[in-house]
Protein backbone atom coordinates (compact mmCIF):
# COMPACT_ATOMS: atom_id res chain seq x y z
CA UNK A 1 0.00 0.00 0.00
CA UNK A 2 1.62 3.03 -1.49
CA UNK A 3 1.43 6.11 1.13
CA UNK A 4 0.50 4.03 4.02
CA UNK A 5 1.19 4.83 7.78
CA UNK A 6 2.99 1.87 9.30
CA UNK A 7 2.59 1.42 13.31
CA UNK A 8 4.19 -0.62 15.49
CA UNK A 9 2.25 -3.08 17.52
CA UNK A 10 3.39 -5.35 20.23
CA UNK A 11 3.63 -8.95 18.02
CA UNK A 12 4.63 -7.10 14.86
CA UNK A 13 3.73 -4.23 12.26
CA UNK A 14 -0.38 -3.42 11.40
CA UNK A 15 -0.89 -1.62 8.70
CA UNK A 16 -3.00 1.45 9.12
CA UNK A 17 -5.78 2.09 6.56
CA UNK A 18 -4.85 6.22 6.70
CA UNK A 19 -2.57 7.38 3.76
CA UNK A 20 -0.01 9.58 4.50
CA UNK A 21 -1.21 12.25 2.16
CA UNK A 22 -4.46 12.53 4.32
CA UNK A 23 -2.92 12.58 7.57
CA UNK A 24 -4.00 16.15 7.70
CA UNK A 25 -7.58 14.70 8.35
CA UNK A 26 -6.57 14.14 11.85
CA UNK A 27 -5.72 17.30 12.68
CA UNK A 28 -9.49 18.75 11.04
CA UNK A 29 -11.46 21.13 13.22
CA UNK A 30 -14.81 19.62 11.77
CA UNK A 31 -13.56 16.35 13.69
CA UNK A 32 -15.99 15.16 16.22
CA UNK A 33 -19.84 15.58 17.49
CA UNK A 34 -19.91 19.03 14.93
CA UNK A 35 -19.25 17.14 12.00
CA UNK A 36 -23.04 16.86 10.81
CA UNK A 37 -23.17 20.77 10.28
CA UNK A 38 -20.52 20.11 7.32
CA UNK A 39 -23.06 17.94 5.54
CA UNK A 40 -26.62 17.89 4.82
CA UNK A 41 -29.18 16.72 7.11
CA UNK A 42 -31.37 13.48 5.41
CA UNK A 43 -34.75 15.50 5.92
CA UNK A 44 -36.00 18.62 3.26
CA UNK A 45 -33.49 21.64 4.68
CA UNK A 46 -35.45 25.59 4.57
CA UNK A 47 -33.19 27.71 2.93
CA UNK A 48 -32.34 29.57 5.94
CA UNK A 49 -31.37 26.64 8.13
CA UNK A 50 -29.37 25.74 5.09
CA UNK A 51 -27.73 29.10 5.46
CA UNK A 52 -27.07 28.74 8.91
CA UNK A 53 -25.58 25.47 8.65
CA UNK A 54 -23.36 26.55 6.41
CA UNK A 55 -22.13 30.21 8.50
CA UNK A 56 -21.77 27.55 11.73
CA UNK A 57 -19.42 25.21 9.18
CA UNK A 58 -17.65 27.92 8.20
CA UNK A 59 -17.09 29.28 11.08
CA UNK A 60 -15.11 26.20 12.42
CA UNK A 61 -12.69 26.11 9.33
CA UNK A 62 -12.12 29.78 9.62
CA UNK A 63 -9.87 28.47 12.59
CA UNK A 64 -9.14 25.28 11.31
CA UNK A 65 -4.96 24.51 10.80
CA UNK A 66 -5.62 22.76 7.67
CA UNK A 67 -8.04 24.55 5.73
CA UNK A 68 -6.36 24.75 2.60
CA UNK A 69 -5.23 21.13 2.67
CA UNK A 70 -9.05 19.82 3.16
CA UNK A 71 -10.23 22.37 0.55
CA UNK A 72 -7.51 21.24 -1.92
CA UNK A 73 -8.62 17.59 -1.56
CA UNK A 74 -12.24 18.66 -2.08
CA UNK A 75 -11.20 20.09 -5.42
CA UNK A 76 -8.68 17.19 -6.32
CA UNK A 77 -11.80 15.22 -5.79
CA UNK A 78 -14.56 17.10 -7.06
CA UNK A 79 -16.12 16.50 -3.86
CA UNK A 80 -19.68 17.13 -4.87
CA UNK A 81 -21.24 17.53 -1.37
CA UNK A 82 -20.98 19.80 2.29
CA UNK A 83 -18.28 22.16 3.62
CA UNK A 84 -14.78 21.69 2.76
CA UNK A 85 -11.90 23.84 3.04
CA UNK A 86 -14.46 26.76 3.98
CA UNK A 87 -16.37 26.29 0.59
CA UNK A 88 -19.88 25.22 0.11
CA UNK A 89 -20.81 22.89 -3.50
CA UNK A 90 -21.11 25.84 -5.52
CA UNK A 91 -18.27 28.16 -3.99
CA UNK A 92 -15.96 25.19 -5.07
CA UNK A 93 -17.79 24.64 -8.61
CA UNK A 94 -17.51 28.74 -9.06
CA UNK A 95 -12.80 27.80 -7.60
CA UNK A 96 -12.38 25.38 -10.16
CA UNK A 97 -14.06 27.19 -13.13
CA UNK A 98 -11.87 30.25 -12.30
CA UNK A 99 -8.76 27.72 -12.25
CA UNK A 100 -9.53 26.03 -15.17
CA UNK A 101 -10.55 29.17 -16.89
Amino acid sequence: MAGARVAIRKGGPSVSAQRIEDAWQLKAACRGPQASVFFPPPQFERKEEKLERERRAKEICRSCSVRQECLDYAVSIREPHGIWGGLNELERKQLINQQSG
